[in-house]
C-alpha cells in the first residue's frame, strides 16, 4: 500500500519535467494509460475485502485526481509557452496589402480637385464644403430657381423625405448651395461690410438622374464665387482665361464666352475653349473647334439679395465646371462611368502617384 506515495512521486515528477506536450502526455500514459501505474493499481481492488477495497480505492481515486489536475495545469502553461514560441517564430506583416499590388495610386478626381485647389489657391481663393443632403430653399430658391425650373423636376433630382416641419429635401443637384450658406454666415457678411472680398471655390459631389458615357447619377463640380463691392465682369474674363490656360498646360489656349442663361447669374456666359478633332483624336489647344466646359456669370442681384446683403453695394461673379469631365479631357478618359467602377486595373492605368503627381 505504501507504493502509493513512491507512484504519486514519480507521476508527479515526470509530469513536472515534461518539456512539450508530447513528454506530458507520456508521462500521462505511464500512469493513467491502460497499462500505467494507477491502473494496474486500480485492477487490483477485485481481488481485496470489501473493507479494504473501499479504503484503497478512495486512495487510489485521490491520486487519480491529483495527477489529472497537475497535468491540466503543465499542459496550460506548455500549451502557452508554445503559442507564444509559435507566432515569434510566425510573425507576420499586418500593414502589407492582402492584394498583390505593392503602391497605391491617387484616383484622377482626387488628383484633378488638387489640381484645382492649387490654381484657384494662388489667385486667393479658398475651399469651402457643405451638406449633400440640402433642403429646397438653399438648393433652388435662394439660387433664383423658381419653381418651374426644369431642376425642380422629379425626373431630374432626387427628393428626399421632408422634414419634420414639412421642409422638402434634396441631394444637392449642384455645388451652390454652399455658396449661399457661405454668403449668409455672419462672420462674411461683417468681413464685407469692412471692406473685405469674399473669394471661394467649391468642390464636391453632386447628384442628378442621368446616366451615361458622359453622364452619371453621382458626379463632381467645383464652383467658384467671388463678392466684394467692385468685381466686374473683366475679373470673371481674366479669372477663368488664368485658371484654363494653368489647369490645360496650354499658355496660349484660346477661350471664347458665348451669352447663355443661368437663374443665378445675369449676364451669364457659357466658356468655350479652342480645340482640334483631326483625325478623330481630340487636342487641347489646336485647330479651329470650340469645346464647352463651364458655365459663367455675374451674381445675380435676387441671389445677393436672397443671402442677405445688398445688391446696390454688393456684386460678383460666380463659375462651375465638372471636375470629372475636365479630368476626362485632360487625361483621354473615355467614359465617366469607369470613375465609379472600382476596376483597380483602370486605376493602374490613369492612375496618380502619390509622391509625384504624375500618371502612370
Amino acid at each position: 500500500m505504501d507504493d502509493l506515495s513512491t507512484i504519486r512521486s514519480e507521476a508527479l515528477d515526470a509530469v513536472g519535467k515534461a518539456a512539450d506536450l508530447a513528454a506530458l502526455d507520456a508521462a500521462r500514459v505511464a500512469a493513467l494509460g491502460k497499462k500505467g501505474t494507477v491502473t494496474g493499481l486500480m485492477k487490483t481492488l477485485g481481488g481485496m475485502a470489501p473493507e479494504q477495497r473501499k479504503e484503497f480505492g478512495a486512495r487510489v481515486n485521490q491520486l487519480k485526481g491529483e495527477i489529472e489536475t497537475e497535468i491540466e495545469a503543465r499542459k496550460s502553461l506548455l500549451g502557452n509557452a508554445a503559442l507564444s514560441a509559435r507566432l515569434a517564430a510566425e510573425k507576420i506583416d499586418i500593414s502589407l496589402p492582402a492584394r498583390p499590388e505593392t503602391q497605391g495610386t491617387l484616383h484622377p478626381i482626387g488628383q484633378v480637385m488638387d489640381e484645382v485647389a492649387a490654381i484657384f489657391g494662388e489667385m486667393g481663393f479658398t475651399w469651402a464644403e457643405g451638406p449633400d443632403i440640402e433642403d429646397d430653399w438653399h438648393n433652388f430658391s435662394a439660387l433664383n430657381i423658381p419653381p418651374d425650373h426644369p431642376a425642380r423636376q422629379m425626373q431630374d433630382t432626387f427628393y428626399l423625405p421632408s422634414r419634420a416641419d414639412g421642409t422638402p429635401m434634396v441631394l444637392r443637384t449642384h455645388t451652390s448651395p454652399v455658396q449661399a450658406r457661405t454668403m449668409l454666415n455672419k462672420d462674411v457678411q461683417k468681413m464685407l461690410a469692412d471692406g473685405g472680398a469674399l473669394r471661394i471655390i467649391v468642390p464636391g459631389r453632386t447628384f442628378r438622374i442621368d446616366n451615361d458615357a458622359t453622364h452619371t447619377p453621382m458626379f463632381h463640380q467645383v464652383e467658384g464665387l467671388v463678392i466684394d463691392r467692385t468685381t466686374h465682369m473683366g475679373h470673371l474674363k481674366g479669372c477663368l482665361v488664368d485658371f484654363c490656360r494653368a489647369f490645360f498646360e496650354v499658355d496660349d489656349l484660346p477661350l471664347r464666352f458665348r451669352p447663355s442663361y443661368f437663374p443665378f447669374t445675369e449676364p451669364s456666359a457659357e466658356v468655350d475653349i479652342g480645340c482640334s478633332w483631326k483625325g478623330g483624336e481630340l487636342k487641347i489647344g489646336a485647330g479651329e473647334s470650340w469645346l464647352e466646359i463651364l458655365g459663367s456669370g455675374m451674381v445675380h442681384p435676387n441671389v445677393i439679395a436672397n443671402c442677405g446683403l445688398d445688391p446696390a453695394v454688393y456684386q460678383g461673379f460666380a463659375f462651375g465646371m465638372g471636375i470629372d469631365r475636365i479630368a476626362m479631357l485632360k487625361y483621354g478618359i473615355p467614359d465617366l462611368r469607369s470613375f465609379f467602377e472600382s476596376d483597380l486595373r483602370w486605376l493602374r492605368h490613369y492612375g496618380f502617384s502619390a509622391l509625384e503627381g504624375a500618371a502612370r
